[in-house]
């Protein structure tokens, strides 16, 4: 079903496509930004919850700078120092993190009109034309998300690109979910597991260093499932850096496989997280102030997390890390999905 959402400060006018299955969940989202905007889904006793962070309209994803449940482009996380070299040329990019570029630059992908190419009750695939120089990284490219909602009650997403010359395409979801519900306040006492055994160590900047840190012994250990709070006050050097855990793990395994999950003992509701990408950002809110949000809510710190599956961070720079180079003509396909339950 599609409905307004709005008008752009250009004068843009946005939509908003609502996805339903058989099971009572439904998730929205809309062409401005590629964004997930809601993602409804029954509780134990079976009341719709609205489970991630977001506004009422497009002129709130507009003005914000979160990026609540954006996506990401052209290259997620973090580049070191805004540039990059490829094929024996520098290309220099917007820098939005002190010296570095973050999820693209100043331009990025969540403050842009995407094409609805088609839609129905169960899926929306969006269309952004990418130009050769766009955001400073070369290779023109027609960059498709398309979501999908499940009979399986997953929120499907599935990236897909085929750039005209060798480029970086490192693509993702910047949803924060709360199981409890997005307005329910903190989200510590939800119960985080992610498989990995190591994550990459990162500098005061967020900027990886290239060592890969077992987890063992350490909190950012989330093999077995814990709460998100348990630990993330320890005097250790990562969640003082990140002011919290705003990391990228190691997944354990290749190609699709779960990748963490999530489960609030106040509502049922459990997520699990499916990816075929290497790493995963997991990021509890730490830089959430007082954001106003959906239906009068106001968001604060570390009121949700954020799972955020990519290469890992400043790959570019890092030789020992599954890069993002996409060469000319080649495909970029990857899918993520969150899927729900209850127990």
């Amino acid at each position: 079903m599609r409905s307004d959402f709005g008008t752009t400060s250009k004068g843009e006018k946005a939509a908003l496509y609502t996805l339903k299955n058989s099971n009572g969940m439904e998730a929205a989202v809309s062409d401005y930004g590629a964004v997930l905007v809601k993602v409804l889904v029954p509780d134990r006793e079976g009341k719709l919850r609205d489970v991630v962070l977001g506004y009422d309209d497009v002129s709130g994803y507009e003005a914000g700078t979160l990026y609540f449940g954006e996506t990401v482009g052209r290259v997620a996380n973090r580049i070191g120092g805004g540039s990059f070299e490829l094929n024996g040329r520098t290309y220099g990019l917007t820098q939005n993190d002190g010296s570095n570029t973050l999820h693209g630059g100043r331009d990025y992908y969540g403050k842009r009109m995407w094409t609805a190419e088609e839609a129905d009750d169960s899926h929306v695939t969006f269309m952004l034309r990418s130009t050769d120089g766009d955001q400073g990284f070369p290779g023109a490219s027609d960059i498709r998300v398309t979501y999908t909602l499940t009979q399986e009650n997953e929120v499907k997403i599935h990236y897909h690109a085929v750039p005209e010359a060798d480029t970086l395409l490192n693509l993702t979801n910047h949803s924060y979910f709360n199981l409890s519900g997005h307005a329910s306040g903190l989200a510590l006492d939800q119960e985080v597991m992610i498989n990995a055994d190591a994550y990459t160590e990162a500098d005061a900047q967020s900027i990886p260093t290239g060592n890969v840190i077992p987890v063992e012994g350490t909190p950012m250990d989330f093999r077995k499932a814990k709460t998100v709070g348990q630990e993330i006050e320890s005097d250790y050097e990562a969640l003082i850096f990140g002011q919290g855990y705003d990391h990228n793990w190691v997944l354990n395994g290749s190609g699709y496989r779960q990748a963490a999950s999530m489960y609030s003992k106040k509502t049922g509701i459990e997520m699990k997280v499916y990816t075929d990408l290497p790493g995963m950002q997991f990021y509890t809110g730490n830089f959430i102030v007082e954001e106003a949000g959906k239906e009068g809510a106001v968001y604060k710190k570390r009121q949700a997390v954020c799972f955020e599956s990519q290469y890992f961070p400043d790959a570019v720079h890092k030789e020992r890390f599954a890069g993002p180079v996409v060469r000319a003509g080649e495909v970029y396909d990857t899918t993520t999905v969150y899927q729900f339950g209850r127990r």
